[in-house]
């Protein structure tokens, strides 16, 4: 199976004077464990996933100051559309990361993670009964 038919086309991009509240509330409106942070001025596209936020707060420091380009990795490996999952995976493994932006022309055009895979490889089970308790 492929990149592109496991990864969310969903892609939430913010700009990098997003403050880690305002990226968080959009994270969860999307329903997306992740952001695309196109800054033009530091070198293109760069992601602020929930971890990078959760390690702020627990820093103790105030989301509504904190600016979403203090927090992004711009050291970021790339997908292609193309790339097996094993390939995905593969790099995620190696990265230590849960999140790939999956670019096309050097546009992004989905986000794989972590579950998107295992979703794939995981058989669709069948939802089982409750097992009846008698006493």
């Amino acid at each position: 199976m492929l990149v592109r038919e496991a990864m969310s086309t969903v892609v939430l991009t913010i700009g990098p004077a997003h403050t880690l509240r305002q990226a968080a509330a959009l994270m969860s409106a999307r329903r997306v464990g992740a952001a695309v942070v196109y800054d033009p001025d530091a070198g293109g596209i760069g992601i602020l996933t929930e971890r990078d936020v959760l390690n702020s707060l627990g820093r103790g420091q105030d989301p509504d100051v904190e600016r979403a380009h203090d927090h992004t990795t711009t050291d970021v490996v790339f997908a292609a559309p193309s790339w097996t999952l094993e390939e995905a995976a593969g790099a995620m493994t190696h990265g230590g990361f849960r999140h790939l932006i999956v670019l096309e022309r050097d546009e992004p055009v989905g986000i794989v993670s972590v579950r998107d895979i295992i979703r794939c490889w995981t058989p669709v089970r069948r939802q089982r009964e409750t097992p009846t308790v008698t006493a």
